[in-house]
């Protein structure tokens, strides 16, 4: 029996479609409406009061709801946007023009966090070592560490590879980025929610992630971490008056707070933060272990039926090194992708990596049977379009 079926009627889209696009955006749990009218009827019934009755620090107390799945201490978690402002936010910390400005990233890395990167290097002068992959699905541990010396800065890597589900070695890569003076910046964004983990016992510097995903919080919530005992070393050339000590003392010149605060930056986009917390309290309220459990074991199940139909996986078969979903690698994928979607059945495709499924503790096994026997009937019948405006 599946426990985690008890939780299917939470999520509305579950009755009218497959829903096994949960690596890209989380399905909808029906208490996130809930929130977003009680959002409503806050600001019509106490309108500014209602900063002083939560809104304002809910950049930290949603924050706390994502310190306890990721194993991090309370108020060491701030929101914010998205990874590309969290990312930016980190680099504002650091002088690129100093002899130690060497950034060291895997070349699977999220291009969004790239482009944040190669554009302040090529600002600041500073030098970008992006470490190859020989398969398109992992990056060899070894190779990376031998990246990281005694001029490296920071390490922006992924916990998770969004083109392969391949889970890299961090302990290992903090371990060697520590012993010669550099700091890790992890995003947990394919992770977070499915894998568990702790930023704490991982001892990683900083960490980025979003809500879009895994935990069903919807866009507009990202959110940064940062090691407790490294807080006060830096002020954020990134800031903004949320940041300050007295932020409505409205003071002329910076002061910044002397915690976690001083990692925010403007007014807070409250509607994504309610809108986001559901998603957190259900996986808090069920456990990220029972999670992952549920997830190996459907993961595993579709490489089988890949298999059986000799499609290429691109994805580790090793399920302690696989994240939640898997990628088949099929002639025009994204063709496959657009019909299934005309037929109720959500997936996704990336150029370079393929189809993407990823199942999640509200999905049945009946699903995987599904989604798999209508790619074979589409390859078969030769009903996925050829051509598309753009990418499913």
């Amino acid at each position: 029996m599946d426990d985690l079926l008890s939780y299917r009627d939470q999520f509305p889209i579950l009755g009218q479609s497959v829903y096994l696009i949960n690596h890209s955006l989380g399905a909808m749990p029906a208490r996130t409406a809930e929130r977003l009218r009680e959002y409503g009827e806050t600001w019509a019934r106490r309108g500014i009061r209602a900063w002083e009755e939560g809104w304002w620090e809910m950049p930290v107390t949603t924050g706390n709801k994502l310190a306890q799945l990721m194993g991090a201490p309370p108020g060491s978690v701030v929101m914010h946007q998205n990874v590309s402002v969290c990312q930016s936010l980190i680099l504002s910390c650091f002088d690129l023009r100093g002899p130690r400005n060497r950034i060291v990233y895997e070349s699977l890395n999220f291009p969004s966090v790239k482009y944040v990167y190669e554009q302040h290097a090529r600002q600041a002068g500073a030098e970008i070592v992006e470490v190859p992959s020989e398969d398109g699905i992992t990056v060899e541990t070894e190779r990376l560490l031998a990246a990281i010396d005694e001029r490296t800065l920071l390490v922006p890597i992924s916990h998770v590879i969004f083109r392969s589900a391949a889970i890299q070695d961090v302990a290992a890569i903090v371990e060697k980025a520590h012993r010669v003076g550099a700091l890790v910046v992890l995003d947990v964004y394919q992770s977070v929610g499915t894998v568990p983990f702790s930023l704490t016992e991982l001892g990683v510097d900083f960490a980025t992630g979003g809500s879009v995903k895994w935990l069903c919080g919807g866009p507009g919530a990202g959110f940064l971490y940062v090691r407790p005992d490294l807080v006060q070393q830096f002020a954020p050339a990134a800031t903004g008056w949320a940041a300050h000590r007295q932020p409505f003392a409205f003071a002329e010149t910076m002061d910044y707070a002397a915690d976690h605060h001083r990692f925010l930056t403007g007014t807070p986009a409250v509607p994504a933060l309610y809108a986001a917390e559901s998603g957190y309290d259900l996986l808090n309220e069920i456990g990220v272990a029972r999670v992952r459990a549920k997830s190996q074991r459907q993961t595993s199940r579709l490489i089988e039926l890949a298999d059986a139909r000799g499609w290429r996986v691109n994805s580790p078969r090793d399920p302690e090194q696989r994240g939640g979903s898997v990628i088949i690698d099929l002639p025009n994928g994204a063709g496959i992708v657009r019909e299934l979607a005309r037929r109720d059945i959500l997936v996704d495709y990336r150029p370079g990596a393929g189809i993407r499924l990823g199942p999640h503790y509200f999905n049945t096994d009946e699903e995987l049977e599904i989604v798999v026997s209508e790619i074979d009937q589409i390859v078969a019948s030769g009903a996925a379009p050829a051509r598309l405006t753009r990418e499913a």
